[in-house]
């Protein structure tokens, strides 16, 4: 069994690579943590888009784990839903929870678990944007998490909750599981350019790009208040 270090819990690989004396277990590793993104508290901190990009690129590795098809692109399309469906299922349940726990969680105290001030800024985020919002929200760490649950305790209608949850779901993982794995692909066959060799870079640019909105409107609030 892999052994255990703080940081591998935002090491992508350390997630794709896992195995049980010697069972990979990548697969149902990746669809957990796409769950619990959306579904748990405790999604806020997982790498949530630079694990599905790396998913593209280890897209056979994974899929084998648990059948072997020959064709690249049916293996991308199959991961792809597997992913979106485990999003949909994690977003379900986060509208579940947020009906039913209602305000509670504004009076919730801070943990490690849980911080209030990212419910508070996904709720602001979500009556700016609307429906649109869960689209955005699953590009975006943090909102990503607590969008459904800000969904559930406004009450958004269930029909229109699921058509936008299943809608960015969809989009979400194919976008960046075939970015992955198509980028990589022409980068090595024309360029050279192995992308497994440059997974730190690969990671850090992903999580500065998708941070980069959230810091530039900070930054804005900031300046105005000033």
């Amino acid at each position: 069994m892999n052994s255990f270090d703080w940081k591998n819990l935002i090491d992508p690989l350390f997630y794709i690579h896992f195995d049980v004396n010697g069972i990979k277990l990548g697969i149902y590793i990746v669809l957990f943590i796409v769950f619990a993104e959306t579904g748990l508290f405790a999604g806020f901190f997982l790498p949530g888009d630079s694990l599905l990009f790396l998913a593209g690129i280890y897209n056979r590795e994974l899929i084998e784990n648990v059948f072997f098809i020959e064709s690249d692109f049916i293996n991308v399309v199959l991961l792809s839903t597997m992913v979106a469906i485990s999003g949909i299922f994690g977003n379900i349940i986060g509208y579940w929870f947020g009906s039913k726990s209602g305000y509670y969680l504004y009076n919730k105290q801070d943990t490690f678990w849980f911080k209030k001030k990212y419910l508070v800024q996904s709720k602001a985020f979500f009556e700016r944007h609307g429906g649109r919002a869960i689209i955005f929200a699953r590009f975006l760490p943090i909102f990503r998490t607590f969008a459904p649950i800000v969904a559930g305790i406004v009450s958004m209608e269930k029909k229109k909750f699921m058509f936008y949850n299943i809608l960015s779901s969809f989009l979400w993982s194919f976008t960046l599981i075939f970015a992955g794995h198509y980028l990589y692909g022409f980068l090595l066959a024309n360029y050279g350019i192995n992308l497994k060799e440059h997974i730190e870079l690969i990671v850090i640019g992903l999580v500065v790009i998708t941070l980069l909105p959230v810091i530039l409107k900070f930054a804005k609030k900031t300046t105005i208040i000033e």
